[in-house]
């Protein structure tokens, strides 16, 4: 039996975590510790640290690209002008939210909304996050709606248990393979990661 190649990673929150936990599931491989967890100002601290590290080692650092810049390149040369031989540094285009709702038939059941409502083109959001919670405002589950959407004298952008539900959906209804066909980054994502794996010692 083929050994599974356990790769390091970092990100920015659970969410993502587990979104990048199925992609690379997906891709034949397995994560093995995950840093950061704490924003993507922590990551941006530390991402010499793990370039370093993935000279000897594979690793994936995800990242969103959110308003940084326009698109994903000048984002990547700004952190990340020298890339490690076993770095895959990816960057969700505008937001890991994006690769969700790129699975919009699962996405719809999970929510409990109409497939039409699904945002057909999730890359070109400008706010994914909110795209996602709009969604789950007009979702026909009462526990999606308050799980997902803030209450109004929160003063909160989402719901209390709207990374719970998020990483529900990742881990056990959102199939990468259809994303990526909706998702570009997450298209480049895939086949980066494909590319790591075959080529890791």
């Amino acid at each position: 039996m083929a050994t599974v190649l356990a790769i390091s990673a970092a990100v920015e929150g659970a969410v993502d975590e587990a979104v990048l936990r199925r992609v690379v599931a997906k891709s034949g491989g397995t994560l093995a510790t995950v840093y950061g967890k704490q924003g993507k100002h922590h990551l941006r601290q530390r991402i010499a640290g793990y370039n370093n590290a993935a000279r000897h080692a594979p690793w994936i650092v995800l990242v969103d690209l959110d308003r940084e810049a326009d698109c994903a390149p000048p984002l990547r040369q700004k952190w990340l002008p020298g890339p490690a031989p076993h770095l895959c540094f990816r960057i969700a285009v505008r937001a890991v939210e994006s690769w969700l709702l790129a699975d919009a038939d699962a996405l719809a059941a999970f929510l409990g909304v109409a497939r039409s409502k699904v945002p057909s083109q999730p890359e070109a959001l400008a706010d994914p996050k909110s795209a996602m919670v709009t969604l789950a405002r007009g979702s026909r589950r009462r526990d999606i709606r308050e799980d997902m959407v803030p209450r109004p004298e929160s003063g909160r952008a989402v719901g209390p248990a709207y990374a719970s539900r998020l990483i529900e959906f990742a881990a056990s209804h959102w199939q990468p393979a259809v994303a990526a066909g909706r998702a570009e980054s997450l298209h480049r994502a895939c086949r980066s990661l494909c590319r790591l794996i075959a080529n890791s010692p």
